[in-house]
């Protein structure tokens, strides 16, 4: 069985207790020795020089490569380019390029306009020609709610990869069957940049299925069920989530995938119980 290398991600914490939470979580993560962090970026921007901020103070207490998340979706070429100078004298060498959050006054496609990036393609494009940065970028193997299908969704994955990205992680899903179904699409479609699974560890059922419904990223039937039987308990709960991701990991290592991201939700418990079981 292949020993896939991982990734975690991490979203700034919005409140003092969290963020002091988020830094006692970061030693234990960082023991496990991801290949690299990354750190997202709010709506429009919100989490800019939070985000700036805590990518920094990673790199230096874990002396690990981090990754910052930058959107481009209603910010200007120029600020994008601000901070992408920023993350760069930083030291950041790593970008996840996204297109960002639709607000609620825009619609896709988005009005040509000279002083902004209109697809991500684009947007990697000129991140490539700015400084040689490593850039991942997002897939999705049952499509992003705004795109009109899947094989559309590939096509504009393609564009994303031939423009420059370095890799694709994807939307989480909980069958590695849609993953598989994906990568072999894609592969078909042209596409040889290597596409990374996006995982995630189940801590609030919940609350996964509310980022789920926005995401339009499906949850079966008996995952459902599986979460129903533990209601109220929630050590039984945790227990259930750790059986279920390491299970999805260690399929995914004995189909030879190289790589596997986490969306750690700032918790290392389940991430860790997963990572340990690929290292055994």
């Amino acid at each position: 069985m292949t020993r896939p290398t991982y990734s975690f991600e991490f979203f700034p914490p919005k409140t003092e207790a969290a963020e002091a939470a988020f830094w006692e979580a970061i030693p234990a993560l960082a023991a496990l020795a991801p290949s690299f962090m990354t750190v997202t970026y709010g709506a429009g921007g919100s989490t800019r020089d939070k985000t700036l901020e805590i990518v920094a103070k990673l790199r230096a207490k874990t002396n690990l490569p981090v990754a910052a998340h930058l959107t481009f979706i209603n910010t200007t070429r120029d600020d994008v380019f601000k901070v992408t100078d920023a993350l760069w004298e930083n030291g950041t060498r790593h970008i996840i390029a996204l297109r960002g959050d639709l607000p609620a006054d825009l619609t896709w496609p988005l009005a040509l306009d000279e002083n902004y990036f209109q697809y991500t393609s684009d947007f990697i494009e000129a991140l490539c020609k700015r400084h040689q940065f490593e850039i991942s970028v997002a897939a999705y193997p049952e499509k992003h709610p705004d795109s009109k299908s899947l094989d559309d969704d590939i096509f504009a994955l393609k564009k994303k990869c031939d423009a420059g990205a370095t890799r694709a992680i994807t939307q989480f899903f909980f069958e590695n069957d849609k993953f598989y179904s994906f990568v072999e699409k894609c592969a078909k479609a042209g596409i040889m940049t290597p596409i990374s699974p996006g995982l995630l560890p189940v801590h609030d059922f919940k609350s996964m299925l509310r980022f789920a419904g926005r995401c339009q990223a499906s949850v079966p039937g008996w995952l459902a069920d599986g979460f129903a039987k533990f209601e109220g308990k929630p050590d039984d709960s945790r227990k259930y989530a750790e059986e279920l991701l390491t299970k999805q990991v260690l399929d995914l290592a004995k189909n030879g995938v190289p790589h596997i991201h986490f969306y750690t939700l700032n918790k290392p418990d389940i991430t860790t119980q997963a990572c340990k079981a690929l290292q055994e």
